[in-house]
């Protein structure tokens, strides 16, 4: 079992400090948002991306002051998204927390959302780091068109393969690619950029096929099936295969579930229950598989180091997660 303290431990003082540089990028002179940031901060995870920028410029050089300033930009950036994402959703929680709409209500939400995006903006001139702005720039861009273009789809439930892996590389992916890149770029590795960036995008779509295969409970069934993809009509891997690959009678009875009895627990059940058994949750573990192995390779040519190993076990684990 792989554990995060292990993954850490080649940057773990690196992350001490860029914990001290993060609060104080999200500092401001009004007493609400100070306090609103400060939530933000406790509740903090377990800084998947800022470990990705740290181990990827570690790899690849010597971590310098733009590497602290890389994974503040991206880490005000997801934390942007994830407030603005709490008020679209209608969410009152996020990882076990109230989330700042919960608290605040949406216009506050919106509002500390259009800070942090601002702070992302301040930070990059001031430091005069506009190819850092240039990668985060083009995140903001591919994640709010991913998060469009999924919603255009599901309306329809119309989602084949191939726009599904384009919404997820835009929606999800492109943010852990902006992480690797950045920390290239952070170390002057320009040589290695689209490297890290195709190994970091590879890296997030096996992360979400991830989170897809728990709604429906995963192989050797590690936790109860939520459901909740099905409830939220979205159109995931498994969903997708099954859809292509039952006959015409269960192919009707799936759409009809999730179009119009998405609510009712008996029927969501028997949606997870067609997936299960038609292969639907084999097919999308058996391409996480495929997709980890591909980034992983992208990383042969690059020196052995500790860092190195760090950033494979986080691959690892980021595909082998319970939770």
């Amino acid at each position: 079992m792989i554990k995060v303290s292990d993954i850490k431990s080649p940057i773990a003082e690196e992350l001490k400090e860029f914990e001290v540089h993060f609060r104080e990028s999200m500092n401001s002179k009004v007493p609400l948002l100070d306090k609103i940031t400060h939530y933000i901060i406790k509740r903090k995870g377990k800084q998947m991306r800022p470990m990705f920028v740290f181990l990827s410029a570690k790899m690849l050089g010597e971590i310098s002051q733009d590497t602290y300033n890389s994974a503040s930009l991206i880490e005000l950036l997801h934390t942007a998204t994830l407030v603005h994402d709490d008020v679209v959703d209608d969410a009152n929680e996020r990882r076990g927390f109230f989330s700042i709409n919960a608290l605040w209500k949406n216009k506050i939400a919106v509002l500390v959302g259009d800070f942090m995006l601002s702070k992302v903006l301040l930070m990059s001139i001031e430091h005069k780091k506009y190819r850092s702005l240039e990668i985060v720039a083009r995140a903001v861009r591919e994640m709010s068109e991913g998060e469009l273009l999924q919603i255009e789809k599901s309306r329809k439930l119309d989602i084949d393969e191939e726009t599904y892996f384009e919404v997820i590389r835009q929606k999800t992916a492109s943010l852990i690619a902006t992480c690797c890149e950045a920390g290239a770029v952070s170390v002057e590795r320009e040589d290695e950029a689209e490297r890290m960036r195709l190994f970091g995008e590879k890296v997030g779509i096996a992360f979400q096929i991830k989170d897809d295969i728990f709604d429906y409970g995963t192989p050797g069934n590690i936790g109860k099936p939520t459901g909740n993809d099905i409830r939220e009509q979205k159109m995931t891997l498994p969903l997708i295969y099954t859809l292509n690959n039952v006959d015409k009678k269960n192919r009707k009875e799936l759409i009809n579930i999730v179009k119009r009895h998405n609510e009712n627990p008996k029927k969501v059940r028997r949606a997870i229950e067609l997936v299960v058994n038609n292969g639907g949750i084999d097919y999308a573990y058996d391409y996480m598989i495929k997709i980890k192995d591909e980034a992983l390779k992208l990383l042969d040519p690059i020196p052995d180091s500790p860092s190195k190993q760090s950033l494979i076990m986080l691959v690892e684990y980021t595909t082998s997660r319970e939770k």
